[in-house]
């Protein structure tokens, strides 16, 4: 099922019969070869704005070169199953310590193709608001939460503390480092990015106790001082659901990648190849999810925003893919 859509969004799905290059303005195609199929390349859109970004950015810079694209949206854990499938056909941001175990096997037999890093460089773990350490000595070390349980406890969980993790959808990550070091908190599943922001600063501006599983890049890091809750250091990959307190490494940290279904490999290799230098980095990112998120300006006008300064920028990838 397609997203609700803006105009802009709207104009990302070409009408029957009327040419990209016509709807955009674009005075004709880049080449006579690109673009190989009028058949829409399908953008897989995830619930958090980072992602949203990303997608759009990718979306309005394959138009450019010619394509006709649609964004759908797509769980962060179905979505591989669908890729695979040939549903849907591209990724630009996967955090590949929030997946399935079907990503991983449909790498393994070519059913998703990895193009390489999207250029962001991600953080996730567990954080606080600096007064919460006062509150728990011992912080920032996971031990201290051993400790001082109740200090993060709420009427409904206690004796056991309160973890806010990801949505349910986006896997059980928290819940299982919880298990596995038999720490006494109660992971309670967020609802979506924005209920888990409305968290932290509904938290901080009353002092109230609060521990989230949270990510960077994010503007929530420009807005509010946040510490992170510090591990032992990993002997090579850290295991999140076999670890224990004695060697708790929390979290496998991740790797940002863009991926597509083999089959856009053989119907659009022009989209590929400039999917292939697609990148954001983590300032870009802060910078338009602040505006988006914050100051509320429409997503379309900040990625036409990031358009018009990048231009020489995205010119030169579609220059190199053809």
């Amino acid at each position: 099922m397609g997203i609700p859509v803006s105009d802009y969004r709207k104009n990302l799905v070409a009408a029957s019969g009327i040419s990209l290059a016509i709807a955009f303005g674009v005075s004709g195609p880049v080449s006579a070869d690109i673009p190989e199929s009028d058949s829409p390349i399908k953008i897989a859109v995830n619930e958090w704005t980072g992602q949203h970004l990303s997608a759009n950015i990718a979306g309005a810079v394959l138009m450019e070169m010619g394509y006709n694209v649609e964004l759908i949206t797509a769980g962060a854990l179905p979505q591989f199953q669908a890729i695979a499938q040939g549903e849907l056909h591209v990724q630009p941001e996967v955090w590949t310590n929030s997946v399935s175990d079907i990503y991983p096997d449909a790498i393994a037999s070519g059913d998703i193709v990895n193009l390489g890093l999207l250029g962001l460089e991600p953080q996730e773990g567990w954080i606080f608001p600096p007064y919460m350490a006062e509150k728990c000595p011992g912080l920032p070390d996971f031990n201290a939460l051993y400790e001082c349980t109740q200090a993060f406890a709420t009427s409904e969980t206690f004796p056991n503390g309160r973890l806010i993790t990801y949505p349910a959808d986006w896997g059980t990550r928290s819940k299982d480092v919880v298990a596995s070091i038999e720490l006494p908190f109660t992971p309670v599943p967020g609802g979506s990015e924005g209920a888990m922001v409305a968290e932290i600063s509904s938290a901080i501006a009353s002092g109230d106790p609060i521990l989230i599983m949270f990510w960077q890049p994010h503007w929530l890091f420009a807005v509010h001082e946040m510490d992170w809750v510090e591990w032992n250091d990993a002997e090579g990959e850290c295991v999140e659901e076999t670890q224990t307190r004695e060697n708790a490494c929390g979290f496998q940290q991740a790797t940002v990648d863009k991926i597509v279904s083999k089959n856009t490999t053989e119907q659009w290799p022009g989209a590929v190849k400039l999917l292939e230098q697609f990148t954001l980095t983590n300032a870009e990112h802060n910078y338009m999810i602040n505006e988006v998120d914050q100051k509320k300006r429409p997503l379309e006008e900040v990625v036409q925003e990031w358009m018009d300064q990048n231009s020489d920028t995205w010119k030169s990838w579609i220059s190199a893919s053809m």
